[in-house]
């Protein structure tokens, strides 16, 4: 039997990134937030502390803070003619479990997108005409000016680190030339470059394109953030990407917000309860609260006054679903918003082995790079190239983590003797330069509800189908070509390429940046949110996170999530609270 509970202000599903920033904001204000969050409590003295956060096999291999499979996961198939089967084992990419989410184990890779980003279709067509029927890309309803001032608060929350390249509209040398204008630099300088990316900076010059360091939430200098939390020094140990940092120095939910946050009496969070569906109103019109189960499999109801989705957005996309709000997509009619442009990245790389230098990749932070523009969103002209968006090119040094990290040069067996030969001579004397591309929104990739498998309360599984288009191969075979001149000039004594070939693989490792499903947008055809992050279906119920992004650009995600959670709990507090109901009209 489900118990109900005493009401609250404000539910929020979910308590990562876009939990804390919403949580955080709303207290403030004096409302009272309740977050129930999945997974278990986790804090960095406790859960990543210096002693064993650096536990390569407990944290990466077994999979120590991210999802469990077996408990929840998704179907997987590349296309709509094949069956779906179960992830068993994460791998391409990896979903938080528990406090702080993916904010935990992210590398700090912290960018805005570009302004045309949030104009895809709009800028794209004015430029090169009407695109393909199939290529199903939108505008966000909400441009990068407006968005600026969320972006700059949340990088000074996170204290991140870089040179600005365009300030109030003028140019700074060292920076990044084609971003957005910025109204303030960053708050702390770049993180120190290592050889590698000395080496990379010197290359792109040589080619007269226009290196900068990647924006960065590992920490290069102590600083303290507008709510008074202290951040340390990076020590670049390298375990960022997949592991909690014990050093206090990556900026994560639990170092920049959770710490006030617990300290306010009118918040509260449920940890080890997951959200089961989204209830609404008899008559449909509202969502009237939350229905969850704790850890000794009790059902509670949770009434609210405003429901916010904060979970991943795999899971915002599915919760969704399963209660009924919104119209599922449907790739055939192509009507429906629910699942609808679910999107990813398209990776490819070049890798420099040197024979008398050491680029010593153990001396690393998840954001030591350095990083090129010069080929992302539209920065060059796509005229007859068959292909819309780009990636940008960089070369860091997160690391040469010893189980994950064994990277060797062409006609290397994989294994045994000579593999191991191999391994010994070139482990600390290669790097790497990266594409991180785009990924355009199509009409045959989409998340639904599976007809088949259930998860262990009987409701279907999330199933994705996706495969990289047309435009993502024109795309990867473009740039790809870049990185591997830039490494070229490195001064190596080799370079493998290593080119995006065939469909895409589920089991290796390739980025946590899935996007879509619950796209924003202009109108309630289109978008399953509007400019506001505002449900078209119910005023009270609100999202956040990538899934609202209807396509993904070249970039790491975080920092545009997080200016989209700051815009929309703005709208919440000064608009909605004073009149609630619809902000924009259908």
């Amino acid at each position: 039997m489900t118990k109900q509970l005493p009401g609250v202000d404000i539910v929020l599903v979910g308590f990562g990134w876009t939990g804390a920033i919403y949580a955080e904001k709303l207290t403030a204000a004096g409302l009272n937030v309740l977050a129930l969050e999945r997974g278990p409590w986790r804090d960095t003295p406790n859960d990543f502390a210096t002693t064993f956060a650096q536990d390569e096999l407990r944290y990466y291999w077994r999979h120590g803070m991210f999802q469990e499979a077996s408990q929840a996961t998704l179907t997987f198939r590349n296309n709509s003619s094949q069956t779906a089967l179960p992830m068993r084992h994460w791998g391409s990419f990896l979903p938080g479990n528990g406090v702080g989410g993916s904010g935990v184990h992210w590398n700090g890779q912290t960018y805005r997108f570009l302004p045309s980003d949030f104009l895809a279709r709009t800028h794209n067509e004015e430029r090169y005409g009407p695109l393909p029927e199939h290529v199903t890309v939108q505008d966000y309803g909400v441009t990068y000016d407006e968005l600026e001032p969320h972006f700059d608060y949340f990088e000074k929350i996170c204290g991140i680190c870089g040179q600005a390249g365009n300030l109030n509209g003028e140019t700074v040398e060292g920076g990044n030339p084609f971003e957005g204008p910025r109204s303030d630099n960053y708050p702390n300088p770049p993180m120190q470059m290592t050889f590698s990316q000395d080496r990379f900076a010197a290359a792109a010059r040589e080619l007269g394109l226009s290196p900068f360091p990647v924006p960065s939430a590992n920490m290069s200098r102590a600083y303290v953030n507008p709510l008074g939390l202290q951040l340390a020094p990076c020590t670049y140990c390298g375990f960022c990407e997949k592991h909690g940092c014990g050093n206090y120095s990556k900026s994560s939910p639990q170092t920049t917000i959770i710490h006030v946050l617990m300290q306010r009496p009118n918040f509260a969070l449920r940890t080890n309860s997951e959200v089961l569906s989204i209830e609404k109103a008899p008559d449909g019109s509202m969502a009237s609260g939350v229905t969850y189960i704790d850890a000794n499999g009790d059902s509670f109801f949770q009434p609210a006054e405003v429901v916010v989705l904060c979970a991943y957005p795999l899971e915002n996309t599915r919760l969704l679903l399963l209660s009924q709000i919104g119209e599922p997509y449907d790739p055939q009619s192509g009507e429906g918003v629910v699942g609808k442009n679910y999107c990813y990245q398209v990776m490819s790389s070049a890798t420099v082995f040197y024979d008398e230098e050491f680029t010593n990749g153990f001396v690393g932070a998840g954001a030591l790079g350095m990083v090129i523009d010069d080929y992302n969103g539209d920065n060059f002209d796509h005229s007859g190239l068959g292909f819309i968006g780009g990636g940008y090119i960089a070369c860091h040094t997160t690391n040469a983590r010893p189980i994950e990290s064994h990277p060797v040069p062409d006609n290397v067996p994989s294994w045994g003797s000579r593999w191991k030969k191999a391994v010994r001579e070139n482990f600390l004397k290669t790097t790497s330069v990266g594409v991180h591309g785009a990924s355009m929104a199509h009409r045959s990739n989409y998340l639904d509800l599976d007809p088949t498998y259930t998860d262990a309360h009987g409701r279907p599984l999330l199933r994705m189908t996706y495969d990289f288009t047309l435009n993502d191969r024109r795309l990867t075979q473009h740039l790809t070509p870049v990185a591997e001149q830039i490494a070229n000039g490195m001064g190596g004594r080799e370079v493998k390429v290593n080119i995006r070939r065939g469909s895409y693989d589920s089991v290796p490792y390739q980025t946590t940046h899935n996007t879509g499903g619950t796209i924003m947008g202009a109108d309630p055809k289109s978008s399953v949110v509007n400019r506001y992050c505002q449900s078209w279906d119910l005023p009270n119920l609100f999202v956040a996170g990538a899934g609202l992004f209807p396509q993904n650009a070249g970039y790491n995600p975080t920092g545009t999530v997080g200016a989209l959670a700051y815009w929309s709990v703005d709208a919440i507090i000064n608009q909605y609270l004073r009149q609630p109901g619809p902000l924009v009209q259908p």
